[in-house]
């Protein structure tokens, strides 16, 4: 029985990883990640590095969890067999209710930056939030009417993404050009001395490498996966690492760091410009938009099924109804609505926080990404907890790594507090709030359940 689940190898693990981690985030993330430094271009290697080592320690501790769990559903089930059930129902919610909408929202909307700078369209907040909301209403209907399309689309926005990361990176190896001019009406910002406040570019960071914890799901179907997914857990990152460092060095050779502190995200379409000529903002933004919306697809490819997961278990109201499939889709349509509705109104909170520049430059998925590092920790202390109880044997993967994977969590945390020190707090509270309710959530139900029998 177990043979025949085990058919994944080394290199579908390692690729399964590189693959969910290198996203949209890079793209437009990388102009945060200089100004967050001022401009120094070896701070913003480190904090790459840093984001890289706190994703290499955090995906083999759970790796160890992983190869235990009798259960399929990723950290959620991670919660339910090794915490308590309780523990996962809030975690759940945390995941249904905040994360998951809030970077498929910001995600969305960048989708919408992207297209008007493509086409040339008059750049205001609400035509950005406009398109975002058309492309994500897309996706959640392809997905929940085609899965067959959305498989597609997301394998080859996965080929397309790597062009211009791994192209710009090589190309600005032997650029020899002079930095560009400033677009017009833009202002030039120069390199400063920001103190500590570099360590505000570790949210960025955490939401460029995002997505690894989907990797751990396929622990099980990986041959050997003992020996093979701390290996592949550890390379992957290292891969994703090489290609974003490779990317940002030549987005600084290409055009400059003064361009980039002064341009943002324009420096992207610049490249693309430098290296093509006229129509080469048009070209390179093209290839971007196809990776970003790729993203898009993914996310709400994975995130319409959640909600019936969480009901299959009872973690949610309304499970009874939610957990009926639409037999010829495989798919239940309460749970693809509810993900729905509920990036719908996570994109209308973006759009409130933007207008009015509530958290100072950052968006509303990056603080979600932080506070889900938090939540691991809960998972890192239990790997610790099988070292003393002696289920785990090495001490790298009982011991080091989870305390390793431990500080980097409060790392990311101390990251995301430097970005946004006023509503970091906040959102970060709210969170809790949400994780709090799942866990009474789940104590009522159990009551009710041991009422009925």
């Amino acid at each position: 029985m177990m043979k025949e689940r085990e058919h994944y190898g080394l290199g579908t693990a390692i690729s399964m990883i590189v693959g969910i981690s290198i996203g949209s985030g890079i793209f437009f993330k990388a102009d945060e990640i200089l100004i967050a430094t001022g401009g120094s271009v070896w701070l913003g290697v480190l904090v790459f590095v840093i984001g890289a080592l706190c994703v290499i320690f955090g995906s083999i501790t759970l790796s160890q969890l992983a190869s235990r769990s009798s259960m399929r559903g990723g950290v959620v089930s991670y919660y339910e067999e090794f915490v308590s059930p309780k523990a996962a129902n809030a975690f759940g919610w945390f995941q249904l209710f905040v994360y998951f909408p809030t970077i498929t929202a910001v995600v969305s909307w960048v989708s919408g930056i992207y297209t008007i700078s493509l086409f040339g369209l008059p750049s205001s907040l609400e035509l950005q939030t406009a398109l975002g909301f058309m492309y994500m209403t897309f996706f959640f209907t392809m997905n929940y009417f085609s899965y067959k399309s959305g498989g597609r689309f997301q394998n080859i926005t996965t080929i397309i993404k790597m062009i211009p990361l791994i192209g710009i990176g090589l190309l600005g190896l032997f650029w020899t050009q002079s930095a560009p001019a400033l677009p017009e009406g833009v202002m030039l910002v120069e390199r400063s001395n920001v103190g500590w406040g570099w360590l505000g570019a570790l949210a960025p960071v955490a939401f460029s490498f995002d997505g690894w914890i989907v990797s751990t799901t396929i622990t099980q179907e990986v041959r050997e996966h003992k020996r093979t997914m701390p290996f592949a857990l550890t390379l992957g990152p290292l891969i994703v690492l090489a290609v974003y460092l490779a990317f940002f060095l030549g987005l600084i050779a290409i055009v400059g760091v003064e361009f980039i502190l002064s341009a943002g995200d324009q420096a992207i379409g610049q490249v693309g410009q430098s290296i093509f000529g006229l129509y080469g903002e048009r070209i390179l933004l093209s290839f971007v938009l196809i990776a970003i919306l790729g993203v898009v697809n993914g996310i709400s490819l994975g995130y319409i099924r959640l909600p019936h997961t969480l009901a299959s278990k009872n973690m949610m109201p309304m499970s009874n109804k939610i957990v009926q499939l639409d037999e010829k889709k495989g798919l239940s349509p309460y749970s693809a609505l509810t993900a729905y509705l509920l990036t719908v109104f996570w994109l209308m909170m973006h759009y409130v926080t933007q207008r009015w520049d509530i958290l100072a430059g950052g968006d509303i998925s990056e603080i979600a990404i932080v506070f889900s590092y938090v939540l691991y920790i809960v998972l890192y202390v239990k790997v610790l907890q099988l070292k003393k109880e002696k289920v785990i044997k090495s001490w790298f993967l009982g011991i080091a790594a989870p305390i390793l994977g431990t500080i980097g969590s409060l790392v990311i945390l101390l990251g995301g507090w430097f970005s946004n020190p006023v509503y970091m707090p906040i959102f970060i509270g709210f969170s809790a709030v949400v994780c709090v309710l799942g866990y009474l959530y789940s104590i009522q139900t159990t009551k009710a359940t041991l009422k009925e029998g």
